[in-house]
């Protein structure tokens, strides 16, 4: 009788973690759509941009990268660099939001675990990364024809590069007082790490030095295994950039329990 009334406990608990997990999603999701128009729509405009003038313009002056055409090279390098930047974006700002409202001391306070709260933001910030991926990589084919031989290896490429920079974003939140400090990180390291991660050129036109500083970034190792779900080419072995890619997963998503558990930067 109590292992059968232990057991029930056990799942209800479990359901009720679900459906918070999910509220929490839900609300993140809803707050993305609400505001497509800021959410949605700039990065769409930016990425037409890229392909318009890196693509057409300059790339048809620039011929092929790797034995590939130009356009299709730059394909992968900007739908991750949009997954990347909107899945930061979206935690980062919203998370502090509700840091800066208050009302995240509800979440802390309640039964929920932390692990919740973290998954919550996450899937939230993941599926924005996911729907503006999704929005460029349909851009794309206005442009070029884009084949994916590689399916699984560009879906979890995605969900991953998402995944890390998501819980960095929550990282960033956790720490910023003051809505200038969310922008810090994107302005300063994020977009310098994106450049020069290979999204428009291939290391392989680096000097040595360079090159070598390049596999220093990790952004670099996102970037070519997605391109290798699309082009089926790489500039790093996939084994390497899949290990990276979990580690970060495992060392993000450990600290940031860690900060919540702790309360850092969230209590008073």
């Amino acid at each position: 009788m109590n292992a059968a009334t232990s057991a029930a406990a056990t799942s209800g608990n479990a359901r009720r973690n679900w459906i918070a997990l999910g509220t929490i999603a839900r609300r993140e999701v809803m707050r993305i759509l609400r505001i497509w128009s800021q959410t949605l729509v700039p990065p769409a405009i930016t990425m037409t941009l890229y392909f318009l003038i890196f693509g057409g313009l300059i790339g048809s002056r620039i011929g092929r990268m790797d034995g590939i055409g130009y356009m299709d090279f730059i394909v992968p390098g900007l739908v991750m660099m949009s997954v990347i930047q909107n899945s930061y974006g979206n935690i980062s700002s919203s998370f502090f939001g509700a840091k800066f409202g208050r009302h995240v001391e509800e979440l802390l306070v309640s039964p929920m675990p932390d692990w919740v709260i973290l998954g919550g933001y996450v899937a939230g910030a993941v599926l924005r990364g996911l729907m503006v991926g999704v929005i460029v990589l349909a851009i794309a084919m206005l442009f070029t024809t884009v084949r994916i031989p590689h399916p699984l290896v560009t879906v979890t490429t995605v969900l991953l590069g998402a995944t890390i920079f998501s819980l960095a974003g929550f990282i960033n939140a956790v720490f910023a007082k003051k809505f200038d400090d969310v922008a810090i990180v994107p302005v300063f390291i994020l977009t310098p790490l994106t450049y020069l991660g290979g999204v428009f050129y291939s290391i392989k036109l680096l000097p040595g030095w360079a090159e070598a500083a390049t596999h220093a970034n990790p952004i670099f190792y996102m970037v070519n295994a997605f391109r290798y779900g699309l082009l089926d080419v790489s500039d790093v072995p996939l084994g390497v950039a899949y290990a990276l890619m979990l580690g970060f997963v495992a060392v993000l998503t450990a600290l940031s329990l860690w900060l919540l558990r702790r309360g850092v930067g969230l209590r008073s």
